[in-house]
């Protein structure tokens, strides 16, 4: 293959994610590590950037100005030039990003494909390092990523909960901290990450076989369309060491007041659930479910195929009309509620009671979609505005 290979190392666990990036720097003579610290951007109006490798230390530095108050844009402006200049230097044979804590791989990895010259640079591979011991604390954490002194702009939103969500699933390869087997890590934090990402590899960092699995290749479309809710790859049911999968399938709509008034309950009822349902009263609208720590937000994804005429489906990736295929059904079309449920000690038969609950009665949907419309106004409709984008309950 053409192009400097590049691994991005990302993870909230900062100490795992050292780990993560050493073991790649010893495992080529030619590799550097290349990290922006964006903790006190804001407060100085530029990103502190720095290179380094295994033996040597650090053998660059510089600073990227701020982009729009945010430290994170400030990043993506400056990652490909640095990744660029390395590719031009030819010293170096492996360019590790050792992303700052909160920052998102998958938005680093598809601005290294869309901006970066292919015949100079490539993703070989996306790791998120992880400390299974702090995996649930961090998945179950409600708290802003300000209030951690973690947010990436001054407008960052974003919780630990769902940052961590997100990092954890965009990965193919999770990097275990070292000693991930100790006291500390049971069989019910592997569990977890298990079920989370089952088919991500999970190996630890001084693992002779981590460097091979870290850099066999990347493609930041598959995995786009991996997390994408209208074709996401989502867990299979499970139940191991204590902690729970449950996948709820019906082809039913809810209705829109009985599920809005149990948000809450379906939100905390797992450390993390995700998936794409739709509502009576929107019969043509994918809606996306993304809960982690207690938060949840919804959003609308697109339209369902079965809502669009025949001759847009050539406009249609071929992946989304693969897994609209797989839910098709002659009456509903690929409309279905599809919510995967993890976490230790789930109430899989209290949750199935509560969903079950919220969805049309038999005489309800019966009456046909004229009356489901009739449904007005419904609770989602300031919720699902397109200038709120999207709605976090927590």
């Amino acid at each position: 293959m053409t192009g400097l290979p590049v691994v991005i190392v990302a993870g909230l666990h900062a100490d795992a994610r050292r780990a993560a990036v050493d073991a790649l720097l010893r495992s080529d003579p030619g590799a550097v590590a290349l990290h922006h610290d964006l903790s006190e951007g804001p407060a100085r109006g530029t990103v502190a950037r720095t290179v380094r490798t295994a033996a040597g230390g650090v053998v660059a530095g510089g600073e990227a100005p701020l982009v729009n108050d945010c430290a994170c844009c400030a990043l993506r402006e400056d990652l490909v030039p640095e990744l660029a200049r390395l590719a031009a230097d030819g010293a170096c044979t492996l360019a590790v990003v050792e992303l700052w804590d909160s920052v998102e791989p998958k938005s680093m990895a598809e601005v290294i494909t869309e901006h970066a010259d292919p015949q100079a640079l490539r993703v070989a591979g996306v790791v998120t390092a992880v400390d299974p011991a702090l995996a649930l604390p961090y998945l179950g954490c409600g708290d802003d990523l300000a209030e951690h002194a973690l947010a990436a702009a001054t407008t960052d939103q974003r919780t630990v909960g769902d940052t961590w969500a997100r990092q954890l699933e965009y990965a193919t390869v999770l990097a275990l901290a070292p000693g991930a087997d100790s006291e500390e890590a049971d069989d019910t934090d592997h569990a977890l990450l298990a079920q989370l990402h089952p088919t991500a590899h999970r190996v630890e960092a001084a693992d002779p076989r981590f460097a091979a699995l870290a850099t066999a290749g990347f493609d930041p479309g598959a995995a786009a369309d991996r997390l994408h809710p209208a074709s996401a790859l989502l867990p299979q049911e499970a139940d191991e060491s204590g902690v729970t999968t449950l996948v709820w399938r019906r082809r039913r709509p809810f209705h829109p007041e009985r599920l809005y008034a149990a948000l809450e309950d379906l939100t905390c009822a797992a450390a993390r659930s995700r998936g794409r349902f739709w509502l009576a009263d929107r019969p043509d609208t994918l809606l996306a479910w993304d809960a982690a720590g207690g938060a949840l937000c919804v959003e609308p994804a697109g339209p369902w195929l079965a809502a669009l005429p025949d001759a847009a489906w050539e406009m249609v990736p071929p992946v989304r009309r693969a897994a609209a295929a797989l839910d098709w059904d002659p009456v509903c079309g690929d409309r279905v509620q599809h919510l995967v449920f993890t976490s230790p000690g789930l109430d899989t038969e209290g949750l199935t009671a509560v969903l079950e609950s919220c969805l049309l009665t038999d005489a309800e949907y019966a009456a046909g979609r004229g009356a489901w419309s009739a449904v007005r106004p419904s609770s989602f409709d300031t919720l699902l505005d397109p200038t709120t984008q999207g709605v976090t309950e927590r």
